[in-house]
């Protein structure tokens, strides 16, 4: 057996100090300033320790990844969809592809709650869930031959409960779809400069792809210097192009962006996955990383005071005007990419097991990747909480409750506690070269302040409105690069389920199954988000917890799906590692979806909600927000669409977790009854390491053995 050496045990003797250093100053400081870097130093200590013991032991130790064992992207490769790829590059698709709107939005829309119970949830919550959860579902998936979560739910648990899983999964992948996309719209309305520079990383991606595929196989280090050096002009250019005369083509409206949009997330689903899929996530992957590390850094050196209150007063009233509800169950549905998120599931059954190299990567590619989002999760909560409460609840809180006018928000924030003076909210504006921050919602601008805050304390505060505009286009390239792979991985389901009823759409890569389905997937995410564009009470405000509630419950799915197949393949003891995370996630969300039906209070309630504008027209009455009967007959239906979603998508989930109970407990007494769908052993002759830094007997063995590697 392997001992740790002294070296080793002072290292995490030392990181788990500076854990527990963070950790106690959060939770023990009252009443006195505390910096932001204790919370950097809380998440990256436990993050460290999570990764080091709690992964491998879960990887290694309960599902046994084989080296020797080929994946589907080595068995099945056809250029299109199955395909080996530089575990590098790989980790760069797949942590872009998971880290959306969730981890940025969530976190900012949280903070109302105060600082520390996000805190708490976002680190605690990837450790023992999260990032659990999207390891055991890559696992399983790959050696599915890369089936997707609703296809393995109708294999492993039974045509009821699976039938349930695939309905609701596709469900909620749609809605997650459509909120991730109307972040972005929020982002770039009206913004050239943002708008300019993400449009310049799809050629920029097309060209790495083809570097990779043609021109330079293999080449990963050339290709990201030059995709690097490609994306920091763009984005330099996008600011001349902002000044200049081409403006005004640049400027669109939300309803263009949708258009745009959808007309984008059709193409790259339908593209080969090496053309633009693969090296655009990779690329946005540096922008991603290199940022959040400089974040960090920056919070390290300037040491910004946390400005928010621990827990606010909102937490236990419920009646927060960035959403209502109490902090139990809410703040676990809002904060759901970051700690967990059924979304990441879809994922990693999705595009990542059809091009991974090696079962040994599924430790660094799903536990790490996801570990690496929640530290986005928190360095958005960093950028919230060090902001002045005052400016933070003006740019949350929507223009029905504070109005359009700074003296009029300045009045109302002030009545909640929180004082801000107009000139203030004025001079912030300024500050950003914008017009108007009041009712910046959807999270990006209230992250995009409080990381100028921070970066302009290093640079100097003439860069302020740089920072400001780099981090809208930092944010909206972090969301795109979610909605063309959740795209993709959409059409993966919906030609699954469609398969059960014409056989050739079971044929991923069959041509006019893969259009049609495109199709039909971008339209129905198109639809709601046409719909948030054009929400009276303020698209992301009305359909984040719908978001939130539909991301938990597809974990609930997910989690339901791992624990079955634990039991199933023999690993009863180890059933725990999902089942506890089963239990919290569908306890919350099911609260959640409860008071979101049912709830007698109409900023909570769909149904109440509903009610209560249904009977104003009926008396031929306005209410506020909206301004006009149309907009109240918009209400009505939006509030009526919701209610019976969010009521259909609980009773399916209920529906698959006790179908997978039943599966489990008839296997534990009868187990002959029970039979798995997982591909048959081949030998791989990939050499890959399992890390993005090979170790010493990774690197003897490539040099003993010359074997083809994927690109």
């Amino acid at each position: 057996m392997r001992t740790a050496n002294v070296r080793t045990i002072v290292i995490w003797t030392l990181v788990a100090l500076v854990g527990a250093a963070g950790w106690s100053v959060l939770a023990l400081a009252r009443g006195e300033d505390v910096s932001a870097a204790w919370m950097v130093a809380a998440a990256l200590g436990s993050y460290a320790i999570g990764y080091r013991f709690y992964a491998k032991f879960i990887a290694y130790k309960v599902l046994k990844v084989d080296a020797t064992r080929a994946t589907p992207a080595e068995r099945l490769d056809n250029g299109i969809d199955f395909h080996p790829t530089d575990r590098r590059v790989l980790l760069g698709h797949h942590f872009a592809a998971i880290a959306g709107a969730g981890p940025l939005v969530g976190p900012v829309l949280a903070a109302q709650m105060g600082y520390l119970p996000g805190t708490v949830w976002i680190i605690a919550g990837v450790i023992f869930a999260g990032a659990v959860q999207d390891m055991v579902v890559l696992f399983f998936s790959t050696r599915r031959d890369g089936r997707s979560l609703g296809q393995m739910a109708r294999e492993e648990i039974g045509p009821f409960g699976g039938a349930a899983a695939l309905i609701a999964a596709f469900a909620i992948m749609i809605i997650l779809l459509g909120v991730l996309a109307l972040v972005i719209v929020n982002a770039l309305a009206a913004s050239p400069w943002g708008t300019f520079s993400i449009a310049m990383t799809i050629p920029i991606a097309l060209l790495m792809g083809f570097y990779l595929r043609v021109l330079r196989p293999g080449r990963v280090a050339e290709v990201s210097l030059v995709g690097v050096g490609l994306l920091l002009l763009a984005l330099v250019a996008g600011r001349w192009v902002a000044e200049s005369s081409w403006a005004g083509a640049f400027t669109l409206a939300p309803s263009t962006l949708v258009v745009w949009l959808v007309a984008y997330g059709f193409i790259a689903s339908i593209l080969p996955v090496w053309m633009l899929l693969a090296p655009r996530d990779y690329l946005s992957t540096f922008m991603k990383i290199g940022t959040i590390a400089l974040l960090a850094l920056g919070v390290v050196v300037t040491l910004p005071t946390l400005k928010m209150d621990p827990v606010t007063d909102f937490a236990s009233r419920g009646d927060g005007p960035v959403f209502a509800g109490s902090l139990f169950p809410f703040v676990f549905i809002t904060i759901a990419c970051g700690a967990l998120s059924g979304f990441h599931a879809l994922i990693s059954s999705g595009t990542t097991p059809k091009l991974i190299q090696k079962e040994t990567q599924i430790r660094m590619i799903g536990y790490g990747s996801m570990l690496m989002e929640s530290s986005v999760a928190i360095m958005a909560l960093v950028a919230a909480s060090i902001i002045d409460p005052g400016l933070y609840f003006a740019m949350n809180a929507p223009a029905g409750v504070i109005g359009t006018t700074v003296d009029n928000a300045s009045q109302v924030v002030t009545g909640w506690g929180y004082s801000v003076s107009p000139a203030d909210l004025a001079q912030a504006a300024k500050n950003v070269e914008e017009a108007s921050l009041l009712s910046r919602t959807g999270g990006a601008p209230t992250l995009a302040v409080g990381v100028s805050e921070i970066f302009s304390k290093v640079t100097g505060g003439s860069l302020r409105a740089f920072w400001y505009h780099f981090a809208i286009m930092f944010e909206a390239l972090f969301i795109l690069t979610a909605l063309d792979a959740g795209t993709r991985v959409g059409r993966f389901m919906l030609q699954d389920m469609l398969g059960n009823l014409v056989k050739p759409f079971k044929d991923i890569s069959w041509k006019p199954g893969l259009v049609i389905t495109s199709g039909i997937v971008c339209a129905l995410w198109g639809y709601f988000l046409w719909v948030g564009v054009h929400e009276p009470l303020g698209g992301i405000n009305q359909l984040f917890p719908i978001f939130g509630i539909s991301n938990q419950l597809l974990a609930a799915v997910a989690l339901a799906v791992c624990t079955t197949l634990l039991v199933k393949s023999g690993r009863l003891k180890w059933a725990w590692i999902t089942g506890i995370p089963l239990a919290w996630d569908a306890t919350v969300t099911l609260t959640a979806s409860f008071q979101k039906v049912f709830s007698d209070d109409p900023k909570v309630g769909f149904f109440k909600q509903r009610s209560v504008f249904q009977d104003a027209i009926d008396d031929g009455k306005v209410l506020p927000p909206a301004k006009s009967m149309d907009d109240m007959h918009t209400v009505v239906t939006n509030s009526t669409v919701d209610g019976i979603l969010t009521a259909v998508l609980a009773l399916l989930i209920v529906v698959v977790i006790a179908d997978a109970l039943r599966v489990c407990v008839r296997h534990v007494r009868r187990p002959a009854l029970s039979s798995l769908s997982e591909a048959p052993y081949v030998e791989s002759r990939i050499l890959a390491p399992a890390g993005l830094i090979p170790t010493r007997a990774e690197k003897e063995v490539a040099r003993d053995e010359v074997a083809p590697t994927g690109v």
